[in-house]
């Protein structure tokens, strides 16, 4: 099976029910996209599947075959990319863990809505921090906003 994240093209071995968070990390060799509750719910997990957010831990690979995966690894090489200089502008992370989940999921929120009020990024990051620093967060989101 193809597979293609962050660009690059990847010919895997891999069973086609296995879930594309496993693919990444274990196949692909890209650890930044986090295991946390296995079921969809907490956002650890959490890629650009075409650009909109989604939940890695439940995804089959037979589910994304030719299509184009973003990890927390390609949206900037150099942490450049705006949300991530808000981020570490505001700092968001404590323990660090949702991290890449939120942010890949903030990247995609102000892709679809360049200035969104505190509605529409509550509305958004459904992801789950257990340090909660959602108003950090929400910061951040308004930072990389205004550019």
């Amino acid at each position: 099976m193809k597979l293609t994240v962050n660009g690059k093209t990847h010919d895997l071995d891999v069973e086609g029910d296995t879930p594309l968070l496993w693919v990444i990390r274990d196949e692909v060799g890209l650890t930044g996209t986090k295991f946390g509750c296995g079921v969809g719910a907490c956002g650890a997990c959490t890629v650009l599947l075409e650009g909109e957010p989604t939940r890695s831990c439940v995804l089959p690979l037979s589910a994304v075959a030719g299509r184009s995966i973003t990890t927390i690894e390609g949206l900037s090489a150099d942490k450049s990319h705006p949300v991530q200089k808000a981020w570490i502008a505001e700092s968001v992370p404590q323990c660090g863990y949702c991290q890449s989940g939120m942010i890949l999921t903030a990247a995609a929120l102000l892709k679809r809505k360049t200035h969104p009020t505190d509605t529409e990024i509550d509305s958004a990051m459904t992801n789950i921090c257990r340090c909660g620093t959602y108003d950090r967060v929400r910061k951040a989101i308004h930072r990389a906003a205004r550019g």
